[in-house]
């Protein structure tokens, strides 16, 4: 605390008799009254008034700088009393005005800041020191006051004081980065644009210019502007901050892997700046490089000890690696940092999901309902539509439809917004139950209400898609075309009705026009992926395996092309091992998916690794339940060990899913394959009870 006294005094020395020296010169051209005004240097009288006001001018600074220090209301008041005094002895000076405003504007004492303020710019008009000060003063103004007239009143007020400065020294970087703040509050970025280069006009290399706009640009969805201006910044400054928001346009790009590499530069430069670690965890997590993500946020909790989200994100990473009792360690961390937070208990009903603990989670999601109906507000009502929605999606994904129909019901009563969340997950769930009229009974119902909702059509033409009126299907998404790039996602949704109906060349014809559509890589992928799945169906497998190619080329931990790809391989018996690397490298994506783990399976079936095989096709039925395919797989497994008897009771439960199966996914040819199959092991094995039958009798 001595030092600082001390220092502050030095300082004093220095800058007071700058002020004291301005002080005569604008009281003389005020026309100060006779009692002040300057008298011959050599009067008594005047060097009195000169050493009262040279001590109230320092007392007011010192108790200005010890307010600052430590806070105490006593010193702000203390500094605004010399100021005030120092202003009897030179009235309008306006040097001592903005001292006087200074102080008021920290001390919260706003209104008598901006008299002050304003009545310096009144003695001096052109003085920018205190334009300059009284924007400050408004700027601060505007974080003590809600949104509504007031604060756009001072933020106005601020932006035309800046202005002001700017018009008196155009130089002025300070203020000329606060004006392109403001201009960007006030919705106006091309002002602020051209502000921002202005700046860079007169130093291309000012790091918070460049920042400022190229977040400007970001915003404005100009990312390859900003990608342009930042990688051109780059290459002359090794500035962390510069190549965190380099990372943060490719981020927006999603150009994931330079934005990968930016962020990397970024942390090199600073490896405690915790902001551009989470750039480098988000755009891990989006190349699903989700090992590398957490060890990003493992070293977050580190940087940031009492962050609850960053051991969500662990926990998620984690679920997602299969690394459950890491998850829950991860969780419990999260629940201690944030008791009661609704997003720890969403992770917790998640982690319970993946583990197959689907009444586990509906009772987190009851519980967090029951608990939040004993409570009122706008932001409850919220809360509790968003808790019925993933109550339901917990039933349905334990196959307890009846209970998921239920719940979206009592979750259609909520409001109308709610109401039709809820018709759309209630679709859904009739859907995956099987109900396909149903399903299609309640989508035509929402759209007599509201004819011209894109999601119910496209639901609505799917579940025609499903019952194979490829044509009706065809029809409703033709109508949702506009004749631009938002038509991407039609054409993939019609290549997928068109597939299942085995219109084939249209299918190839929509999946190729979604691709020329696509912009962003992700959609690309997703369209080769389609159009591959398309040619393995038709049996066009190098036509195919060329597609594969393309998806994973652009993505190399693409799960689905990676699962697809393998699965076609191991079901044609062909390059098995092959087929079994990629299946794995799709399930260290995603561990939990039913279809991966039925890929592997069948290509360990392939490969005779039958209790592998079981193990695979068995954790796939939990996820995927009861599904015709993965129940075939399964039993052509317990066929070839010689269990005949599981063998048959698994096949039996096949056909009787293929019975249920929608008209699109019923495949006739494997019903009556496996028909023939079940009827052949039954006769063998009353051949083998018969003898044993006879004996008896």
């Amino acid at each position: 605390m001595k030092n600082k006294l001390v220092v502050a005094l030095f300082t004093l020395a220095f800058s007071a008799p700058l002020i004291f020296a301005k002080v005569p010169q604008q009281a003389e051209q005020k026309g100060a009254s006779p009692s002040v005004a300057p008298a011959p240097a050599n009067s008594t009288a005047t060097n009195s008034r000169e050493a009262d006001l040279y001590y109230d001018l320092m007392m007011g600074h010192l108790q200005e700088l010890q307010f600052e220090d430590g806070g105490s209301a006593d010193a702000a008041d203390a500094s605004i009393g010399y100021y005030k005094k120092a202003l009897q002895i030179a009235p309008h000076a306006s040097v001592i005005l903005e001292r006087l405003a200074e102080i008021d504007a920290k001390s919260q004492h706003t209104s008598d800041a901006i008299a002050a303020a304003q009545e310096a710019l009144q003695s001096e008009p052109s003085d920018v020191d205190a334009h300059r000060l009284l924007a400050r003063i408004y700027v601060r103004a505007l974080s003590d006051q809600s949104v509504g007239a007031a604060q756009q009143e001072d933020l106005t007020k601020a932006v035309q004081q800046f202005e002001a400065v700017l018009e008196l020294a155009p130089n002025d970087t300070y203020s000329a980065l606060w004006l392109a703040r403001l201009y960007g509050f006030e919705n106006q970025p091309d002002q602020a644009e051209k502000v921002l280069r202005g700046i860079l006009q007169r130093d291309s290399e000012n790091e918070p210019a460049l920042e400022q706009l190229s977040q400007l640009l970001i915003d404005e969805g100009r990312a390859q502007d900003a990608i342009s201006l930042l990688t051109k910044a780059a290459d002359d400054t090794s500035s962390p901050d510069l190549y965190g928001t380099l990372g943060d346009a490719y981020s927006h790009a999603h150009d994931y892997a330079k934005a990968e590499d930016a962020y990397h530069k970024a942390i090199d430069g600073d490896p405690s700046d915790a902001s551009h670690r989470h750039g480098l965890a988000q755009a891990l997590m989006a190349e699903e490089k989700y090992a590398e993500a957490l060890a990003q946020f493992k070293k977050l909790t580190e940087l940031e000890p009492n962050s609850a989200d960053n051991y969500l994100r662990m926990a998620e990473l984690q679920r997602r690696l299969g690394q459950y009792d890491q998850a829950q360690e991860s969780l419990t961390h999260a629940q201690q940092l944030a008791p009661g937070s609704m997003e720890v208990l969403y992770h917790q009903a998640l982690l319970d999901e993946d583990q197959n603990h689907y009444d586990q989670a509906a009772k987190i999601f009851s519980d967090a309902i029951a608990s939040l109906k004993t409570q009122n507000g706008q932001q409850n009502a919220s809360a509790l539509v968003t808790l019925y929605g993933l109550l339901g999606q917990a039933y349905t994904l334990g196959h307890n439809y009846p209970a998921a129909i239920d719940t979206f019901e009592d979750m259609s009563k909520l409001s109308p917004q709610a109401a039709s969340r809820a018709r759309l997950l209630l679709i859904d769930t009739y859907r995956a139950d099987h109900q396909i009229d149903k399903a299609i009974d309640e989508a035509k119902q929402g759209l007599v209400q509201s004819p011209k909702d894109a999601d119910l059509t496209v639901r609505l033409a799917m579940l025609y898609g499903d019952k194979s009126e490829t044509a009706t299907a065809t029809d409703l998404l033709h109508g949702l075309l506009k004749g631009d790039d938002s038509d991407q996602p039609i054409y993939l949704y019609m290549a997928q009705v068109q597939e299942s109906g085995k219109k084939f060349a249209d299918a190839e014809h929509s999946a190729e026009k979604a691709e020329q559509l696509a912009h962003e890589s992700a959609d690309k992928q997703t369209a080769w992926l389609l159009l591959a799945d398309i040619y393995a169906r038709e049996k066009k497998y190098d036509q195919a395996e060329a597609q594969y190619r393309r998806v994973l080329d652009a993505n190399p931990e693409n799960a689905e092309g990676l699962n697809d790809y393998g699965y076609m391989l191991a079901d044609r018996g062909v390059r098995i091992t092959e087929a079994t690397d990629l299946i794995q490298r799709a399930l260290k994506v995603d561990p939990n998916n039913g279809a991966f783990l039925d890929s592997l399976g069948w290509a360990y079936f392939k490969q005779d690794r039958l209790m592998d095989a079981e193990q695979c096709l068995r954790k796939a039925i939990e996820r995927q339940g009861n599904d015709p395919t993965i129940l075939g797989h399964l039993g052509d497994v317990y066929l070839k060990l010689g269990e005949n008897q599981q063998a048959a009771e698994i096949f039996e439960r096949a056909l009787a899913q293929w019975q249920k199966a929608a008209p699109a996914d019923y495949e006739p040819a494997k019903v009556n394959e496996l028909d023939a199959q079940l009827k052949k092991l039954k006769k063998r094995l009353a051949q083998k009870t018969s003898p044993d039958m006879g004996k008896s009798q």
